[in-house]
């Protein structure tokens, strides 16, 4: 939703049906090659691989979710497309964190860091990540300052309002990133774009 705000229009790919993507999808490996460019070709690339192997949480434990040499395939794809692109994942990913973001630096009542790649190495300096409130936790856990405060989990709906969204579902919400974030991205984006083509 943020990269289409931003003036884009979005080609969503995934390996697992996504009966409420609200642009046009398609299903399939995002990292076979020859799949992504028969469905091109496209200005610029986004990718979100799996990110349960890169947080660093203590509720883990050791569990390995088998997904983690899935970003550094994927950026060798991007970097092989010879367009401008971009990498999203959690703090801790093995990845160069050329813009970091929270839900408080886009007036979003959510902490959700995620860290942004970029192939032309973005760099923005935005106020630092402020919570002058206990903000929603989207993993809707009983524990943390916004279950402090109100002595529950949020609900679905406090959720979805917290980070945007409101197409998505409870599981699905808990893999989502406010379109808040792609958005900004997105405008640095098409600044690219129009740089490549001047």
């Amino acid at each position: 939703m943020g990269y289409h705000r931003a003036g884009f229009d979005v080609v969503g790919v995934d390996i697992e049906p996504q009966p409420r993507f609200p642009f046009e999808f398609h299903q399939g490996d995002a990292l076979d090659e020859d799949f992504i460019r028969s469905l091109g070709p496209f200005d610029a690339q986004h990718a979100s691989p799996p990110c349960q192997d890169h947080m660093r949480s203590p509720m883990r434990g050791q569990t390995e979710h088998g997904t983690g040499w899935m970003l550094a395939a994927a950026r060798a794809q991007l970097e092989a497309s010879g367009v401008p692109w971009v990498i999203e994942n959690v703090p801790g990913a093995p990845m160069r964190p050329d813009l970091v973001f929270c839900g408080c630096m886009f007036g979003l009542e959510v902490e959700r860091v995620r860290w942004f790649e970029t192939s032309w190495h973005a760099f923005e300096i935005l106020p630092a990540c402020y919570h002058p409130v206990p903000m929603v936790n989207t993993m809707r856990t009983a524990h943390g300052p916004w279950f402090r405060e109100h002595g529950r989990i949020p609900t679905r709906d406090e959720v979805a309002t917290a980070m945007g969204i409101d197409w998505m579902r409870g599981e699905e919400i808990k893999q989502a990133i406010p379109p808040a974030y792609t958005e900004h991205v997105g405008r640095i984006l098409l600044s690219q774009l129009r740089e490549r083509v001047a």
